[in-house]
């Protein structure tokens, strides 16, 4: 068994940004290899090299975050993901005042209701919405907020800005409960630049669930369970991988969730194939990467899954030398902060 405490390290409140920087490109950059080196993520056609490929997630955020009524009592619901029979899994908040068949009543749009189907211990319900299809995302777009991560400080609820710069220049399918981060830095220009140099790109999609935003809770890695997000990967996407890969090319996942999805569609030669699906692979130390040669990620909360996955990626004791480096150099972290560019170390 491992501990969690593996896992932890020190991170002053103040490194931990409130907004993002502008041009999104301007993000400063810390490529991990063999060494450390300082850049801007607008440096990665320098970085890169030609026949490499760029795989990024092209989901799109929705305003998940709902204010319910049940009768007088307010319940805080954040949806999850849709469900095969067209019901969401969701989070509540003051859960356990639910039961099945209970109606919910959503304020911002006119009639928005819910029926509870079901409800699990850790705080999970199933709700059945009375509309889907565009009815449905219209009266979420009037009805719901975006579910900003915890640590972005918005007494007064998400800002105009937030409504755009929580979302990626890849976003085109409806679906995520959080932005995949690592693509908030691109910019138009930033991506013709990488085209210029010969640098490809590709899009799957994986929408981030709820549970992105859920603590380790248990104290080992072993005993925490991984929620299952929602992933495509066509197969043009997954020929175009292999094409690159067979010609030389370096794989580069943009994001964990990129990352992710790659892992479950691979087989053990790193061979892509189609994929269409739940997903709820966690990616820890001493697991072989066989998606991605490189990863482009931000800067992870201690304790958590995503830096256990980019330790199992590129090395425990080189993503704390890494993470050391960059809270003394002041890099900003998290969802609006700076981003690593890693390179993989095979276990």
């Amino acid at each position: 068994m491992t501990g969690i405490e593996a896992f932890d390290f020190a991170l002053p409140a103040e490194r931990i940004a409130q907004h993002p920087v502008s041009p999104r490109d301007a993000a400063r950059l810390l490529r991990v290899d063999e060494t450390l080196s300082e850049h801007r993520v607008a440096d990665l056609p320098d970085l890169l090299r030609a026949g490499d490929l760029l795989v990024a997630n092209d989901t799109r955020v929705i305003p998940a975050q709902l204010s319910a009524m049940r009768g007088a009592a307010r319940i805080g619901i954040t949806l999850d993901r849709p469900l095969a029979d067209g019901t969401w899994h969701a989070l509540a908040r003051n859960a356990r005042r639910l039961h099945a068949g209970d109606r919910l009543e959503f304020a911002g749009a006119a009639d928005f209701t819910a029926e509870l189907v079901s409800r699990d211990e850790d705080g999970g319900v199933i709700l059945r919405f009375d509309r889907e299809g565009g009815a449905f995302s219209e009266a979420l777009r009037q009805a719901g907020a975006l579910a900003l991560p915890p640590y972005i400080d918005r007494p007064a609820g998400p800002t105009e800005a937030d409504a755009r710069d929580y979302q990626t220049v890849f976003a085109e399918h409806d679906g995520a409960v959080a932005a995949p981060t690592a693509g908030l830095h691109f910019t138009p220009a930033l991506l013709q630049r990488l085209a210029a140099r010969g640098i490809g790109r590709v899009t799957l999609t994986l929408h981030v669930g709820a549970g992105t935003f859920l603590p380790v809770r248990s104290d080992t890695v072993e005993g925490h369970r991984i929620h299952a997000e929602a992933g495509v990967l066509t197969q043009d996407a997954a020929d175009t991988i292999n094409a690159a890969r067979a010609a030389g090319g370096r794989i580069v996942a943009v994001g964990t969730t990129s990352l992710r999805l790659l892992e479950t569609a691979c087989d053990a030669s790193g061979v892509a194939h189609p994929f269409a699906g739940e997903t709820d692979i966690f990616i820890t130390p001493g697991r072989a990467i066989r998606g991605a040669d490189m990863l482009l990620t931000n800067f992870h909360l201690p304790r958590s899954t995503l830096f256990m996955l980019v330790c199992a990626f590129a090395g425990t004791d080189r993503m704390r030398a890494a993470y050391a480096h960059a809270i003394a150099a002041k890099f900003r972290f998290y969802s609006y902060g700076d981003a690593t560019l890693l390179t993989r170390v095979d276990p």
